[in-house]
């Protein structure tokens, strides 16, 4: 009988184990998600019913949600403060669908997420300081969006960040000198905003970077001579623009570009070793495909 009994037991165990659900409060944050996002008219909708992991999109680790993926699934509406609550999110992409409002403050609550993606959307309002707190961020992009007010300084906390692109918004100001703390940038994409000022010198300190964008903003003054120390740029777009001088662009090093875009009848310049043999225009507006 007492056989019969750990046998029981060790079934409802397994049982329990095997459809364990994440926590109440995520599964609330997921239900508010999909209720105000009208998740009825979802492309690929989610079974309310079903175990959370079984949901398209989300992705559930030791009984917690570390991922939603909703790319391209025709989400409407508003994102609520709830979205906070699921702070053991590690990849948030919400890229590719049509969401307004602001990104709630509540989003840096996220304090283990890395990649925030949210480009290709109708989000307004200034981007939250607290996006500042999100400190093991590798990815943020927002491009094509309606964002306003200024970029805030503390993006610059986020030390481990590799791509950087708040291009085709409404950001104005000048851009925050913070961002040349970033030595893990590769991509930095800035393209098609109100930005003003001069470019920080600051962000000669980028080794690392790739694409540096800057193209069809207001930004005025001489392109920095510290600009020489970005050898690992293949992509470099600075156009239309009110900038006096690009005379530091002789010092650049970099041997070889796939794109190079500067307003080039303004002024001549003498490249120093520089091979354009390859080099291409590109359209700045970066495309994100489905992985």
């Amino acid at each position: 009988m007492k056989k019969l009994y750990y046998l029981s037991f060790s079934l409802l165990f397994l049982t329990t184990v095997c459809f364990a659900e994440v926590s109440k409060k995520e599964k609330k944050a997921l239900i508010d998600l999909y209720e105000t996002t009208n998740g009825k008219h979802w492309v690929k909708k989610w079974d309310l019913n079903a175990p959370v992991s079984k949901w398209h999109g989300v992705k559930v680790e030791n009984e917690k949600v570390v991922e939603i993926n909703l790319f391209h699934n025709n989400l409407m509406g508003s994102l609520s403060s709830q979205i906070g609550d699921l702070e053991n999110l590690r990849v948030l992409n919400l890229a590719f669908n049509s969401i307004t409002g602001k990104l709630p403050v509540e989003i840096e609550n996220l304090s283990n997420l890395k990649i925030l993606k949210l480009e290709m959307n109708r989000l307004n309002g200034e981007l939250p300081e607290g996006i500042g707190s999100l400190l093991q961020l590798e990815e943020l992009s927002a491009f094509n969006n309606f964002f306003t007010g200024e970029i805030p300084s503390t993006v610059g906390n986020l030390k481990g960040l590799k791509v950087l692109n708040l291009s085709s918004n409404e950001f104005i100001g000048d851009i925050p000198s913070s961002l040349g703390a970033l030595s893990q940038l590769e991509t930095l994409g800035l393209f098609e905003n109100r930005l003003e000022g001069a470019i920080p010198r600051d962000m000669g300190n980028l080794s690392n970077l790739k694409e540096l964008v800057l193209a069809n903003n207001r930004l005025i003054g001489d392109i920095p001579n510290e600009f020489s120390q970005l050898a690992s740029l293949e992509v470099f777009q600075i156009q239309n623009n009110n900038f006096s001088s690009f005379k530091a662009l002789e010092l650049l090093e970099t041997k070889e570009y796939l794109v190079f875009d500067y307003d080039k009848e303004d002024e001549k310049i003498e490249f120093k070793d520089i091979n354009f043999s390859r080099t291409r225009m590109a359209d700045t507006k970066f495309e994100d495909i489905e992985e």
